[in-house]
């Protein structure tokens, strides 16, 4: 089913409605219809039709409880030119992200971002990362550094702003790779993780898919900061601590441990027995993309499950429907190039910051400051309190 038409029953779920509702709102014109292909007898509605009306409901409803559920996975709270997710597809300024994948590098991605300002040149005046043993250790540090050194952003020419996010993306890199070097990110990574010249084009295309995704927790952790006028450093490694979470960059961990138990027991006992738990199925389904990650797909695409991974694949698509997202595809190229159990992580924040960047350029030049207010449901306050 195409994802711009929906079912009735997931119509009316979306509504909140009953069927004669349905069949009014398509009667009045507000909805359009058509015969479902697969079964004429029945009809799909125009999922765009059924959002409208759905925020238009939302709009009737008190402004705390809109406020509440756009944090999590709601409308659209912030404006911006950067990135959005249409059509089930990613797009960095109107152009589909898994069609640059192909192509493109992080760093001509990360220009694209910015909206198409700094160089993509390297400069070779950069320090060497610190001398610590864990490379996401290193990562922190070298932020940390910057953060309280640099200074603030706001009132400083996005040109500049640009220019200087590009010298912090290299300095990522560095961290990450344990030394300073020249030539394109994902070479340098893969030259650090031993990779054949295969593995190197692949990671290329998971550096593309991961530099930007609209709203994220990371990135709106990079754009409170960026609203205060805090530097770019500052900016990103509020984005990097947020990216740190289990449930954020953190996910690929979860994915590992999925296949360790598919691996112990067997992929359909695995599926089989997290679907009697209620357990969720890390590395499958995305709440944006329900017919699918696109990121997930361009990667596969470069980077096929094969072995286990693919037996995994197969038994939790087959018996939940859900489809692979980026996090098991992160997994995939892990694995089959032998790289190290944190280069997901790795690659994500290297990748992220491209848009941790850029975000923090555009929220700089909103001149607001991003204080949204709690709605208070502690212990009574004021003399009834007492």
């Amino acid at each position: 089913m195409s994802i711009d038409w929906i079912s009735g029953a997931e119509a009316m779920e979306r509504l909140g409605v009953q069927p004669q509702t349905l069949y009014a709102y398509v009667s009045r014109g507000r909805v359009e219809a058509r015969p479902d292909p697969a079964d004429p007898r029945r009809s799909l509605y125009r999922a765009a039709d059924i959002a409208e009306l759905t925020r238009k409901r939302v709009r009737g409803r008190k402004p705390s409880a809109v406020a509440e559920g756009a944090i999590a996975w709601g409308e659209p709270v912030l404006a911006s030119a950067i990135t959005t997710l249409s059509g089930g597809r990613l797009w960095y300024r109107g152009r589909d992200a898994a069609v640059l994948a192909r192509t493109e590098t992080l760093e001509t991605v990360a220009r694209l971002l910015r909206g198409g300002h700094g160089v993509v040149l390297k400069a070779m005046d950069r320090p060497p990362p610190p001398g610590l043993g864990e490379a996401r250790a290193r990562l922190f540090a070298v932020l940390a550094d910057r953060a309280a050194t640099e200074p603030p952003a706001r009132g400083r020419a996005p040109l500049a702003l640009a220019m200087e996010g590009s010298g912090l993306m290299d300095l990522a890199a560095d961290a990450v790779a344990g030394t300073a070097g020249t030539g394109p990110i994902h070479e340098r990574l893969a030259a650090a993780w031993g990779m054949a010249p295969g593995g190197a084009d692949a990671l290329r295309r998971a550096l593309v898919l991961l530099a930007d995704h609209e709203l994220n927790a990371s990135t709106f952790a990079a754009r409170v900061a960026a609203s205060t006028g805090a530097g770019l450093a500052a900016s990103a490694l509020a984005g990097l601590c947020a990216l740190s979470g289990p449930l954020h960059g953190g996910m690929a961990a979860r994915v590992f441990n999925l296949l360790e138990e598919s691996r112990r027991i067997g992929a359909g006992p695995t599926v089989e027995g997290r679907l009697a738990r209620g357990a969720p199925t890390p590395g499958f389904g995305h709440p944006l993309y329900p017919e699918g990650d696109p990121r997930a797909a361009a990667l596969l695409e470069a980077c096929p499950a094969t072995g286990d991974l693919a037996a995994l694949q197969a038994a939790v698509e087959t018996r939940t429907g859900e489809r692979a997202n980026i996090d098991f595809a992160l997994v995939v190229l892990a694995e089959t190039h032998g790289l190290p159990p944190d280069a997901p992580f790795l690659m994500f924040a290297v990748a992220r910051s491209a848009g941790w960047i850029a975000h923090a350029v555009e929220e700089g030049g909103s001149g607001r400051l991003i204080r949204p207010r709690a709605r208070y449901i502690g212990p009574p306050v004021g003399p009834q309190g007492r």
